[in-house]
């Protein structure tokens, strides 16, 4: 996963932030599945998933 810069998410629109909280939502969920399937070759992953989630998540909080 690419990093990614707060402040690039912070230029994201609400509509633009919450489809993207929905789609990272759906990529935690299906990785969640196929960590216990199959492990993935990066390891930490999900952790970043998860941070970038908060991370959007904190944006869409500071704007509404």
């Amino acid at each position: 996963m690419k990093r990614v810069n707060i402040k690039d998410i912070r230029l994201k629109s609400l509509k633009e932030l919450s489809v993207e909280i929905d789609k990272v939502r759906k990529e935690l969920s299906k990785l969640r599945l196929e960590q216990v399937s199959n492990p993935a070759k990066d390891t930490n992953l999900l952790k970043k998933k998860r941070k970038y989630l908060a991370q959007l998540l904190t944006v869409l909080k500071e704007k509404s």
